[in-house]
C-alpha cells in the first residue's frame, strides 16, 4: 500500500525514530542537499533511471520493518516510483507530501526551557534548511527572534498558547533565507527590530536593535538585551535573554562560526569576527546557553531535536574558537570557504525590501542548505 507522509511525520522519524529514504532527484541535487538523521539511511536512484522499471531498485531496499520513504523535489515523481514499487511487491511504501520543497519549509517547535520569572523560550527548528528561530513568551506576550517566512507556524503556535506577538527581531540581515519579521510585524501591528548598521539600504521602517536598549516581554519584564557582535555582518547583534541564554545569530554555532563573506567584505569583517568571538563573547559567563540561528550537521541536534550548547563548552571544542592568532584566524575565515548559499544576493535584496519575489520564487531561492558557517 502506498501512503503519503507529511514533513511533520518525517521530522518525527528523523528525530525520534528510523527511516530509509529512496531519493529520486538527480545526483547533483542529492549530493548538494538531502534529508539526514542519526538513524536515517538514504540512497539515490534518479527518477529517469526508474521510469522503465524499478526492479533494479528492489535489491537496495531494506527487508526489515523500517518505513521506506520515496523523495523527490515536489512530490509527483516520488509518488509514481512508490506506486511502481508497491506493484512490485514492496509493502508500506511512502512518498513525501510536497517533496523537498515542503521539507525545506517545515518548522519543528520544541521547548528549550523556562525563564526566571515564569516565561518560556521555544526553538523552531527548520530541519530541512538548518535554520533556527525562537519564541520568547511571558504573561501573554511573545517575541520572535530570526523569524523565517513561514509566518503561519508562529501565528498558530501563539494562538494555541494564547499569546500576542508583540516583537519581531532579526539579529542581522540574513543572506540564506527570507525573513518574515517585517511582514509579520505589519500584519499583527507589532514592532520589527533590525540592527541599524545592517539596515542602511532597507526600504521599510524598523526599530533599531541596539546595545543598551533592552526589550521587555510581558508583565514580568523578561529582559532581551542586545549585545553588539559584528563579524558575520557589520550589524550582527546577539541577544542576552534573562541572563541565561545567548542568542548568537550567525556569529557562533555549535560546531562552527559564522562566515564574514556574504556581503563581499570578508577581509574587512574578519577582524570584527575575531574580536567578537575572542574578546566580546569571552567576557560572558561560560554557563550561558548558546542558541544559534543555524546548524549545519544533524549531529548538532540532541534526541529531542534541540540545538544548543553552553558557551564554556564551545570554547573547549568548537574549531572556530581554537585559533587565537589573528593572522591564522583571518586566513581560516577568508580562504577555502564552503560554497555560498544559493541565491544569497537575491535573498539579501529581498530582506532589504528591494525585491518582491512571488511565493514560488521565494521557495526556489531558498532551496538547499544554509551554508552560513565557516566549516561546512
Amino acid at each position: 500500500m502506498v501512503k503519503m507522509m507529511t514533513s511533520k511525520e518525517a521530522a518525527e522519524k528523523v528525530i525520534h525514530g528510523e527511516l530509509f529514504i529512496l531519493d529520486v532527484r538527480n545526483e547533483e541535487d542529492y549530493t548538494n542537499w538531502k534529508i539526514e538523521g542519526k538513524k536515517v539511511v538514504s540512497i539515490n536512484i534518479p527518477y529517469f533511471d526508474l521510469i522503465d522499471g524499478v526492479e533494479h531498485a528492489l535489491e537496495k531496499l531494506p527487508k526489515d520493518e523500517r518505513d521506506i520513504l520515496v523523495v523527490c523535489a515536489k512530490e509527483g515523481s516520488s509518488k509514481f516510483v512508490a506506486e511502481q514499487l508497491d506493484e512490485a511487491g514492496v509493502d508500506e511504501m511512502y512518498y513525501l507530501q510536497g517533496g523537498m520543497k515542503a521539507w525545506s519549509e517545515y518548522l519543528y517547535p520544541v521547548k528549550i526551557g523556562n525563564l526566571k520569572d515564569g516565561g518560556s523560550i521555544y526553538q523552531f527548528n527548520r530541519i530541512g534548511k538548518g535554520c533556527l528561530s525562537y519564541l520568547i513568551e511571558s504573561h501573554g506576550e511573545a517575541a520572535i527572534i530570526d523569524p523565517v517566512r513561514m509566518m503561519d507556524t508562529y501565528e498558530s503556535f501563539a494562538q494555541d498558547k494564547g499569546l500576542s506577538i508583540k516583537y519581531l527581531i532579526d539579529t542581522h540581515l540574513h543572506a540564506d533565507h527570507i525573513s518574515g519579521g517585517c511582514k509579520l510585524a505589519g500584519k499583527l501591528g507589532g514592532t520589527y527590530y533590525l540592527p541599524s548598521k545592517d539596515a542602511t539600504e532597507v526600504t521599510f521602517s524598523y526599530e533599531p536593535l541596539e546595545e543598551g536598549k533592552d526589550i521587555l516581554v510581558g508583565n514580568t519584564r523578561i529582559r532581551i538585551q542586545p549585545l553588539y557582535s559584528p563579524g558575520h555582518t557589520i550589524g550582527s547583534t546577539s541577544l542576552m535573554v534573562d541572563d541565561q541564554y545567548l542568542l548568537s545569530g550567525d556569529i557562533l554555532f555549535v560546531d562552527s562560526i559564522g562566515r564574514p563573506d556574504l556581503a563581499g567584505k570578508a577581509e574587512d569583517w574578519a577582524y570584527d569576527l575575531h574580536h567578537t568571538l575572542y574578546q566580546r563573547y569571552k567576557e560572558l559567563s561560560p554557563e550561558l546557553l548558546v542558541l544559534p540561528a543555524h546548524f549545519g550537521k544533524i549531529s548538532e541536534m540532541d534526541d529531542q531535536g534541540r540545538v544548543f550548547a553552553k558557551l564554556g563548552e564551545l570554547y573547549m571544542k568548537n574549531a572556530g574558537l581554537q585559533v587565537g592568532n589573528e593572522t591564522i584566524f583571518r586566513k581560516m575565515v577568508t580562504e577555502n570557504l564552503p560554497p555560498q548559499p544559493y541565491a544569497y544576493q537575491e535573498i539579501r535584496k529581498t530582506n532589504m525590501g528591494k525585491l518582491t519575489p512571488t511565493e514560488d520564487e521565494q521557495r526556489e531561492m531558498e532551496i538547499g542548505p544554509n551554508r552560513c558557517a565557516v566549516h561546512d
